[in-house]
């Protein structure tokens, strides 16, 4: 029945290009799905049943890639990029430092590494990355910020990990067209949080500065149930 719900929620909003995080999985254990979609790039993680992405699309990609060479990180299928006419798609699932916050040394040394991964990019065309950041940005991103100072998904650090992709002028397309508070993309399923709106922004869509003319809409889309996560996505004039 989900799958259903799924073909008809792509049927109604038709993107030209779909990006999954935390896919858990490969094209050998899913065959081929989303036939609307010609073009279907996967980065499994090589522990089965752990993290991964994918990107589904109706453009035919000039390129893929898959990791960001960086070694100790890349076995997880955290980031899948496609190279298209105009720009660089990039779908991330970034680290989560952990409730414990164990992982979060790695997590800054993975930020590190990502954010220069997209400099490179950005020196040959324009680059959208988006997905699961596993950070809420701003007090304004999660419904709570004095509770949750220091926690996993709210510490100096990672906060400080993506204002420093926004300070080499990328842009966070959502907060750049809505600065209204409410707008989450994560609740927490054990305390039925989705049902008061008690939740976090750790879902983006960040773009190129050359990119902000072509940016008409960022959206959330809250409506959208089956997940923890909901979708955001965004429309661009090319």
């Amino acid at each position: 029945m989900y799958r259903r719900k799924g073909f008809s929620f792509l049927n109604r909003e038709r993107p030209h290009l779909l990006c999954l995080q935390e896919t858990r999985a490969g094209p050998e254990e899913t065959g081929r799905i989303f036939p609307g979609f010609p073009y279907q790039h996967w980065h499994p993680a090589e522990r089965p049943g752990y993290s991964g992405t994918a990107i589904f699309s109706r453009i035919k990609p000039v390129s893929v890639q898959r990791g960001i060479g960086m070694r100790e990180g890349d076995h997880e299928g955290r980031v899948l990029t496609v190279e298209l006419e105009r720009l660089f798609v990039v779908c991330v699932y970034t680290p989560n430092s952990r409730r414990d916050l164990s992982r979060l040394a790695y997590r800054q040394r993975w930020d590190k590494a990502f954010l220069r991964f997209l400099l490179t990019l950005e020196s040959r065309k324009p680059v959208l990355f988006c997905g699961d950041l596993n950070v809420a940005h701003e007090e304004i991103d999660l419904a709570r910020p004095k509770e949750n100072r220091h926690t996993h998904g709210f510490t100096d650090q990672e906060r400080s990990g993506f204002s420093a992709i926004l300070g080499k002028g990328f842009i966070d397309t959502f907060r750049e067209l809505h600065r209204e508070g409410g707008n989450y993309t994560w609740w927490n399923v054990a305390t039925r949080s989705r049902e008061r709106n008690i939740g976090w922004r750790i879902d983006y869509v960040v773009i190129s500065k050359s990119l902000r003319p072509a940016l008409r809409k960022a959206f959330i889309l809250q409506e959208a149930a089956g997940s923890d996560h909901c979708p955001v996505g965004v429309t661009l004039f090319l």
